[in-house]
C-alpha cells in the first residue's frame, strides 16, 4: 500500500474512533446510591470526564469550598460553609458555578485561555465537592442546633464518593499511564486523604504525582497542647463530626494500607505517604497569608480570634497560629526525599487562599528565580530533585498587581455579589 493510502486510513479510523466516543467534552457520571455515595443532602453524587484520544494519562481535580460540623454550615450559610449542599446537578459543568466549566483552575481547564498547564492535554476528570467533609467522611450526622423543628439530614459521605469514583474509572477507562491528583482547599485536603485508594485502584503504569493547593493536614497529635499545635481542636472535630476514626472509615482504611501512619495524629499523612510510595511526587503549597484556610481552622476554636476587636487583631491572630502550624508542618515534610513544598508570602486575590485557581499569576518566589508554580508543577511530574521554597521576602508581593483574569474576576464577583 502506498504511503498516502496509509495516511487516509489512519486519518479514516482516527475518524472513526472520534465519532464513536465523547471527546473534548464534559460528560456526567451519575454514581448509583447503592454504591453508598451522595452528596450531603442525600441526591446522587456526580463527577465529570473530560477524554482525549490521544494519550492514557488522567488527571483527577479534587473541588474545594469549605466544611461543616453544625446545621447552618451544612446548609451552606455563613463564612466557611459547605459547597454544592443542594447536590450536583447533571449540568454542574455548564453552570455559572464554582467549577466555571472546568475553568476553576488550570488542572481542569481542557483549553484555558488565561493559563496553560502541561495536563491539559491529559484526560480531566472533576471531581465536585458536596459532603462538606474534605472529601473524607463517613457517616450521616443530624444537625439541629439552629432549628431543631427543620434538622439538617448531613450525609458525610466523602470518602464513599471519591472510592466510587475511582472503581468506576477503573471499570470503565483501565488503568491510567501517568496520573496527576490534584484540588485547592477542601480539595487539596481530600486530595491528600484519598490519595492511596485512588492509587491502589487505577494502578498507574506510570509517573504519579499529588499537587495539594493550600488545604495542609497540619502536625496535631492528638492529647497534644493547642498552644503547640494550633489546628488540634479542629482535628479533633472533623475527626469525631465526620467519623472519621470509625471501622471501614479514613483513618482505619489508611493505617491497614499504611502500618507506619500515626492513627493520632493525622498530620503524618503526607510523610508517611510520600514512605508508601517512593516512586510517586509529593507536592504541597501554600501562602503564608491564607486568610481563608486558617479561619476556617481556627475562629470556632479560639475566643481571642472570634472575639477580637477589630478585624486587623483578628486578621493578626489567625496569622500567627497559621505561621506557627507551617513552621510545624515543614519539617514533616521534609522528612520524605520525594515531597516538594512552595509557600510565597501573598497575592491580592481571594485573601491569599489558593495558588492554582484562575491562574498562576502572583505565585512566584521571584527570590528564588521562580516566577510563579509552573517550575513547581513540572519539577513535580518530571522526578526531579524536589524544590522546598519559602519566600522571605515579605513586602513585594503586597504591591503586585492582580493579573487580568483576576482582575475581571474579581469585578463580576463584586457585581455579583
Amino acid at each position: 500500500m502506498k504511503l498516502h493510502h496509509w495516511i487516509a486510513a489512519a486519518v479514516l479510523a482516527l475518524a472513526a474512533t472520534l465519532s464513536q466516543a465523547a471527546y473534548y467534552v464534559w460528560e456526567t457520571v451519575t454514581l448509583s446510591l447503592s454504591t453508598g455515595a451522595s452528596c450531603g443532602n442525600g441526591t446522587p453524587y456526580r463527577f465529570f470526564i473530560n477524554r482525549t484520544p490521544f494519550n492514557r494519562h488522567y488527571a483527577l481535580t479534587f473541588e474545594g469550598g469549605g466544611a461543616c460540623w453544625d446545621q447552618d454550615s451544612c446548609e451552606g450559610k455563613g463564612d466557611y460553609s459547605a459547597s454544592n449542599p443542594g447536590g450536583i446537578p447533571s449540568d454542574y459543568m455548564f453552570q455559572a458555578n464554582a467549577a466555571a466549566g472546568g475553568l476553576v483552575t488550570p488542572f481542569s481547564a481542557r483549553t484555558d485561555p488565561f493559563q496553560s498547564v502541561r495536563t491539559q492535554s491529559w484526560n480531566l476528570v472533576y471531581l465536585p465537592y458536596c459532603t462538606g467533609d474534605v472529601h473524607s467522611g463517613n457517616t450521616v450526622r443530624i444537625y439541629s442546633d439552629t432549628d431543631p423543628a427543620a434538622p439538617r439530614v448531613q450525609y458525610h459521605a466523602g470518602q464513599a464518593n471519591i472510592r466510587a469514583a475511582a472503581d468506576w474509572l477503573r471499570r470503565k477507562e483501565g488503568r491510567p499511564g501517568q496520573l496527576l491528583m490534584t484540588g485547592f482547599s477542601a480539595g487539596g485536603v481530600g486530595a491528600t486523604t484519598n490519595y492511596a485508594v485512588v492509587r491502589d485502584t487505577l494502578a498507574p503504569k506510570g509517573k504519579t504525582t499529588l499537587l495539594a493547593d493550600s488545604g495542609p493536614l497540619f502536625n496535631a497529635p492528638r492529647g497534644g497542647d493547642p498552644a503547640l499545635y494550633p489546628s488540634l481542636p479542629l482535628h479533633d472535630t472533623i475527626r469525631a463530626a465526620w467519623g472519621l476514626d470509625d471501622a471501614g472509615s479514613l483513618i482505619p482504611v489508611l493505617k491497614a494500607k499504611m502500618p507506619a501512619l500515626d492513627e493520632n495524629n493525622m498530620g503524618s499523612l503526607a510523610p508517611t505517604l510520600a514512605r508508601r510510595y517512593p516512586k510517586d511526587r509529593f507536592g504541597y503549597m501554600a501562602y503564608q497569608e491564607d486568610m481563608i484556610f486558617s479561619g476556617f481552622s481556627y475562629t470556632d476554636f479560639y475566643d481571642d480570634i472570634s472575639q477580637a476587636p477589630n478585624d486587623a487583631v483578628r486578621r493578626a491572630r489567625l496569622n500567627a497560629r497559621w505561621r506557627q502550624d507551617l513552621n510545624g508542618w515543614l519539617p514533616l515534610l521534609a522528612s520524605a526525599p520525594n515531597v516538594s513544598y512552595h509557600i510565597p508570602f501573598y497575592r491580592s486575590f481571594n485573601d491569599a487562599h489558593c495558588l492554582s485557581i484562575v491562574d498562576f499569576s502572583n505565585t512566584g518566589i521571584e527570590e528564588a528565580g521562580l516566577a510563579d508554580l509552573t517550575p513547581f508543577i513540572n519539577n513535580a511530574l518530571d522526578r526531579k530533585p524536589p524544590l522546598r521554597t519559602v519566600e522571605a521576602d515579605q513586602v513585594s508581593d503586597l504591591s503586585r498587581p492582580m493579573s487580568a483574569a483576576m482582575t475581571i474576576l474579581a469585578i463580576v464577583l463584586d457585581f455579583f455579589g
